[in-house]
């Protein structure tokens, strides 16, 4: 199975850019219809049928008029940083979702409603293959210059930002009408709308031989000193851009032993930091780093986000104040330790204040009366006297204090 698929794929590339076998020269038109059919046919299992395609010059005023309502506008990205539009009509969104998630058309279409981000990311695919599909059909031909290199890059939900988004220039601007299912009698509409001169590598090409970007020669194509030139450009063009370029997403990397290598198994556990999901490493080659990433996914798979490495310094220098989990660190509990004062002379263990070390003693409640025999910690007997003040000397009951010297007085 996976060689018929592969054989296919080889046989339409080999294909591509020939005459029709009836003769006729290959077409825009012509492309766009067969584009459209195989690509909902073999991708979604959707049978469709091309009505019409007509081309026509819009300005970026006028293209706004000819959307239908609550439409889905899929922006396009394309070389030289040019930017077009792909709009599907309500009744062509409808079934695609219907083809994704049914796997058949009902016989009448839902009521239109307003496109949102998961109609988006379903129809992403099929915008993308059919572009991809009317590249390869308008290989080697000077269609090319304007039609190829064109892929899905955002939505739009309103068509108000239109105009500040793309350029006010002149576009080339498809309406093609179809017919969707098989007996059913629903039609839908879809839009394509690209830059009207060429950027690509053929497009620079021509304007460095003709002086005017993306002006035609006699006959729509280039000129025929610039033919082979121009063929062998969109050649290498192809050959480049199909060129493999592995990239490695790196989680972590973990040095262990030979040891412990050679006594890996299926379903041993390696530790990974908690953070190792939020700095990713994106190198290519020999461990080259690329950018810094962040793992989540889209559309239904894992994938990678390319961060700046501004971002990612200032992760470091968050991550490095806050610990991991978020939380700020356990101040460790203080021990004084030892006095240096223990082994002072003259010095001894502080004296036991008895009950009154306790707090919740009863001597604290001011309910019970004092009495002086709870005063037997302080050092003195409770029964006898208060003990001589030293420097005061012994005083009589009738004895009275003597006079206070105060200096200067």
């Amino acid at each position: 199975m996976v060689k018929e698929q592969v054989q296919t794929v080889l046989r339409r590339k080999a294909e591509a850019g020939k005459p029709a076998p009836d003769g006729a020269p290959q077409t825009p038109e012509r492309a766009i219809s067969q584009a459209l059919a195989r690509v909902a046919q073999d991708s979604f299992d959707l049978p469709l049928q091309v009505g019409s395609a007509r081309e026509s010059r819009m300005s970026l005023a006028e293209l706004p008029e000819i959307l239908p309502d609550l439409a889905l506008l899929a922006v396009i990205e394309g070389p030289g940083e040019g930017l077009g539009l792909v709009a599907l009509a309500p009744e062509t969104l409808a079934a695609l979702i219907e083809a994704q998630t049914m796997g058949q058309l009902a016989k009448a279409a839902p009521a239109p409603r307003r496109p949102t981000r998961i109609d988006a990311a379903m129809a992403a695919d099929f915008i993308d293959g059919v572009l991809s599909a009317i590249e390869e059909g308008l290989a080697g031909t000077a269609a090319l210059l304007w039609a190829g290199g064109f892929r899905y890059a955002s939505y739009l939900d309103d068509p108000r930002p239109l105009g500040l988004l793309l350029e006010d220039i002149s576009y080339r601007v498809w309406q093609v009408e179809l017919e969707l299912g098989t007996g059913l009698g629903r039609t839908g509409g879809l839009i394509w709308a690209v830059p009207a001169v060429g950027r690509g590598a053929l497009g620079a090409a021509r304007a460095a031989s003709t002086g005017a970007p993306g002006a035609e020669g006699a006959g729509g194509g280039p000129p025929p000193d610039l033919q082979a030139e121009v063929q062998w450009s969109a050649a290498l063009e192809r050959s480049v851009s199909a060129a493999p370029a592995v990239l490695d997403a790196v989680l972590h990397r973990v040095t262990l032993p030979l040891s412990a290598v050679l006594g890996l198994r299926v379903g041993t556990d390696l530790p990974l930091p908690m953070d190792a999901l939020e700095h990713l490493t994106v190198e290519a080659g020999e461990r080259r780093r690329i950018s810094s990433a962040r793992l989540g996914q889209l559309r239904g798979y894992r994938a990678v986000r390319l961060v700046e490495d501004q971002d990612e310094e200032a992760d470091e220098m968050t991550d490095a104040a806050m610990p991991r989990g978020g939380h700020a660190p356990k101040l460790a509990e203080f021990s004084a330790g030892e006095s240096p004062f223990a082994d002072s002379a003259g010095l001894g263990a502080a004296p036991s204040i008895g009950r009154m070390g306790d707090p919740d003693a009863a001597i604290y409640d001011s309910s019970e009366p004092l009495e002086v025999g709870d005063l037997g910690g302080f050092g003195f007997d409770a029964g006898g006297d208060l003990p001589p003040l030293d420097g005061f000397g012994a005083l009589g009951e009738d004895d009275e204090l003597p006079p206070l010297k105060i200096a200067g007085l």
